[in-house]
C-alpha cells in the first residue's frame, strides 16, 4: 500500500495543478493573426515563446510558414493556416494539386503541431475577381478530400474567410442578409460548411464602422463604452456594442439562408493605435479600449444576444505591425506587440492579467465623479446593467441595494460591478470621463457616518454581496459538474483525492468572500 500511495499522491497533485492552471491559462476562444508582410519580425521561436506568455490559445497564419509551424510543435497553441487567393484556381481544377498542397504544408507537421483549420483564400468573394466565386467551393472540396485521406489530418476543418461586404444589410442585426448576387456561390459554400461541421469565418471591424460614422456616440458603441444602445425592433434587443451587433447580423443572415447550425468564427478584428492625420480614432487609447474591452467581453462568456452563454472564437488583428504593408499608416499599426517583443499597450492578454484575483488589485474601486450629472450616470447605469456579466437585481425594487433610490446610488453600484468583472483596468472605469478610480476603501472612509453609511460604502457592500452570490453560484456549478465527472470515472483513489482538494479549495475561496462581506458589514469605529 505504501509504495502505491506514494505514486498516487503525485498523480493527484499533478491533476490539481493542471486544474488550477486551466483556470488562468490559455483561453480557447482567443487567438491572434500573424501577418508577415514585414522585414523586421522576430524569429519564430521568439514569437512562440511570446505567445506562451499570454492567454492566447490560437494563431492564424495567412499561409503555412514551415518555420512557424515547426516552432509551434509540442505547444498548447493551435494554428489556422491558409492558402492564398492565387492558389484557388489550381486547387479547384486539380485534386492532385490539393493533395500536393496538403503533403507539403500540413502532413510534415502533424501530429506535433496542432492545426485546427485551413482557410481557403482571404475575402475571396469580395476580392473583385468574379471568377474566384465559382472556384471557391471546388477548391475547398478538393482540400477537404486531401485532408480526409490522411488519418492524422482528417479532423482538420476547411473554411474560407469573408469580409462584412458579403452582407447586403447588417442593421438592425435581425435583418442581416447576404447579397443576392452572391447567393448561388455562397449557398453552396454554406452547405459544404454545414455538412463538414466547419465554421463560417468573418472579418468584422467596428473600427471601419466608426470611420464611416465618426460621431462620439458611435465611438462609444464601438469601444464597448457606455452608450444609449441601438434598439433592434425585430428582436426587441438593445445592443450595447458594435461587435455583438455585427456578429448577430451574420448569425441572422446564416439563419435566413437556412443554416442555423453553422458556427461563426471571427477571423479578424482589431483597432489601429495610430494613423494619418485624417484617420479618425486612430490612437493608443482607443486601440487599448477596444481590444481590452473585447477580451474582457469574451472572457465573460456572455456571448452575443443571439448566441448567449458562449464566447465566439475570435482572432485579434494583429500580433505585430507589418511595416511593408501598403496604404495609410493605420494599415501598419494594428500590432499588439512590438517586434522587440514588448507590448504596444496592455490589452489584458498576459497570463498574469488573466490570473488576477477577484478582489481589486491594490484595492481599487470605480466610483462616480462628484461633478458627474444625473443624465451621465443614468446612461452609465443603463449601459452597465445591459451587460450580461452585471447582475443589477440588487438595485431593483425590493433588492438589498435598492435604497437609497437615487440615480447616483444605483449607478455607483452598476459602474463598480462592471469595473470589477471587466478586468479592473483603468479603461474599464472611464465611463466617458464621468468615473474615477480610488485606492481608498470606501467602506473605511474616515468621513463615513456610522449611523448612515456613505454612498460609496453602500455601493461597496452591495458589490461584495453580489460577488458572494456569484461565487456561490460558480462554486455550486463547478462542484456539480466535477462530482458528476468523478462518478463517471469511478471511485479511484486519485480522483477522490482530487475531489477533496478541489472541493476544499473552492469552499475556502467561498468563505473568504463570506468573511470579506462580514467585515464590510461592521461599521468603522468613530476613530476611523
Amino acid at each position: 500500500m505504501a509504495p502505491n500511495s506514494r505514486r498516487l499522491f503525485p498523480t493527484a497533485t499533478l491533476l490539481l495543478t493542471f486544474f488550477f492552471f486551466s483556470l488562468t491559462g490559455a483561453q480557447s476562444f482567443i487567438g491572434v493573426n500573424y501577418g508577415q508582410v514585414a522585414d523586421n519580425l522576430p524569429s519564430p521561436e521568439s514569437t512562440v515563446q511570446l505567445l506562451l506568455s499570454t492567454t492566447v490559445a490560437k494563431i492564424r497564419l495567412y499561409g503555412a510558414d514551415p518555420a512557424i509551424l515547426r516552432a509551434l510543435a509540442g505547444t498548447r497553441i493551435s494554428a489556422v493556416i491558409g492558402t492564398g487567393n492565387g492558389d484557388i484556381p489550381s486547387l479547384a481544377g486539380d485534386p492532385s494539386a490539393a493533395s500536393s498542397w496538403v503533403a507539403a504544408n500540413v502532413l510534415p507537421f502533424l501530429p506535433s503541431t496542432s492545426i485546427s483549420a485551413v482557410s481557403v483564400g482571404n475575402e475571396a468573394l469580395s476580392s473583385g475577381d468574379p471568377s474566384i466565386a465559382s472556384l471557391l467551393l471546388p477548391a475547398m472540396q478538393n482540400l477537404r478530400s486531401a485532408l480526409a485521406a490522411s488519418p492524422l489530418a482528417s479532423d482538420i476543418k476547411v473554411s474560407s474567410v469573408h469580409s462584412m461586404a458579403v452582407l447586403a444589410q447588417s442593421e438592425p442585426p435581425s435583418a442581416g442578409a447576404f447579397h443576392s448576387d452572391l447567393a448561388p456561390s455562397l449557398h453552396a459554400v454554406l452547405d459544404f460548411l454545414n455538412t463538414t461541421g466547419s465554421p463560417f469565418m468573418i472579418n468584422p471591424y467596428p473600427f471601419f464602422a466608426y470611420r464611416s460614422d465618426p460621431r462620439p456616440e458611435t465611438l462609444a458603441f464601438c469601444l464597448f463604452q457606455p452608450n444609449i444602445g441601438r434598439f433592434d425592433a425585430g428582436t426587441r434587443i438593445t445592443y450595447t456594442n458594435m461587435f455583438d451587433a455585427q456578429i448577430d447580423a451574420i448569425r441572422s443572415a446564416l439563419n435566413a439562408a437556412g443554416f442555423p447550425g453553422v458556427d461563426v468564427v471571427v477571423a479578424e478584428t482589431g483597432w489601429p493605435y495610430r494613423g494619418d492625420p485624417d484617420e479618425v480614432g486612430t490612437n493608443i487609447e482607443n486601440a487599448r479600449a477596444f481590444n481590452g474591452n473585447l477580451i474582457a467581453h469574451l472572457r465573460s462568456m456572455a456571448g452575443t444576444p443571439l448566441m448567449p452563454g458562449k464566447s465566439v472564437e475570435t482572432y485579434i488583428f494583429a500580433l505585430y505591425d507589418e511595416d511593408l504593408k501598403p496604404g495609410p499608416t493605420s494599415e501598419r499599426s494594428f500590432g499588439l506587440f512590438r517586434t522587440d517583443l514588448t507590448m504596444t499597450y496592455d490589452a489584458g492578454l498576459t497570463a498574469t492579467s488573466a490570473a488576477a484575483p477577484s478582489a481589486s488589485p491594490a484595492g481599487r474601486w470605480c466610483v462616480p465623479k462628484e461633478e458627474a450629472t444625473d443624465q451621465e450616470l443614468q446612461e452609465n447605469l443603463d449601459y452597465a446593467c445591459g451587460q450580461a456579466s452585471v447582475d443589477c437585481r440588487p438595485i431593483q425594487p425590493g433588492g438589498m441595494c435598492y435604497e437609497p433610490n437615487t440615480v447616483r446610488s444605483h449607478a455607483a453600484y452598476a459602474m463598480n460591478q462592471l469595473f470589477q468583472v471587466s478586468g479592473r483596468n483603468t479603461w474599464n472605469c472611464d465611463f466617458r470621463q464621468s468615473a474615477m478610480l480610488t485606492a481608498t476603501d470606501p467602506t473605511r472612509s474616515p468621513r463615513a457616518d456610522p449611523a448612515r453609511p456613505s454612498l460609496a460604502r453602500h455601493a461597496k457592500l452591495c458589490e461584495v454581496f453580489a460577488g458572494l452570490i456569484r461565487k456561490a453560484f460558480c462554486v455550486g456549478r463547478f462542484l456539480t459538474g466535477f462530482n458528476a465527472r468523478r462518478r463517471s470515472q469511478g471511485q479511484t483513489f486519485p480522483i477522490r483525492i482530487l475531489a477533496v482538494l478541489t472541493n476544499a479549495g473552492e469552499m475556502v475561496y467561498f468563505f473568504d468572500h463570506f468573511l470579506w462581506l462580514s467585515a464590510s458589514l461592521i461599521p468603522p469605529s468613530p476613530g476611523g
